[in-house]
């Protein structure tokens, strides 16, 4: 075998088993057919939405990752233009982030989700949308 043939190999191996391990890393209670969309700060910090068809229900999750611990934010949640969730959640270690778990009626037709996530000490707002 050529030293050229021998590397080529190498790579194709290591390239396959890099996407095995990255098959791996999914989340357990990630389903196929969910919906997941990033969103939009306005500073540094981000943000993303999973909805998810569970027992004729929408299942939502939403995070924002400022990288900064114990910071205060108010999430509101509309589904289609109608608001379903109005609560304060904190940033946590080890990543100084939070999640909001939200179990929603599944309506008729497309269902239009919006989180919107404000930081008032820092001036900090998250937007995201998704649609299932």
């Amino acid at each position: 075998m050529t030293t050229t043939l021998r590397t080529r190999a190498l790579a194709a191996t290591i390239g396959g088993l890099a996407l095995v391990a990255s098959l791996g890393a999914a989340p357990a209670n990630a389903k196929a057919g969910d919906v997941r969309v990033a969103g939009t700060c306005n500073k540094s910090a981000t943000t993303k939405i999973k909805l998810g068809l569970r027992d004729g229900r929408i299942e939502t999750e939403t995070e924002v990752d400022s990288n900064r611990n114990g910071q205060s934010w108010s999430v509101r949640m509309r589904q289609n233009g109608v608001l379903v969730l109005n609560t304060t959640a904190v940033t946590k270690a080890p990543s100084g982030s939070f999640s909001v778990r939200k179990v929603l009626p599944n309506r008729a037709g497309t269902d239009t989700i919006t989180a919107v996530s404000r930081n008032a000490a820092t001036g900090q707002t998250c937007t995201v949308t998704a649609r299932l």
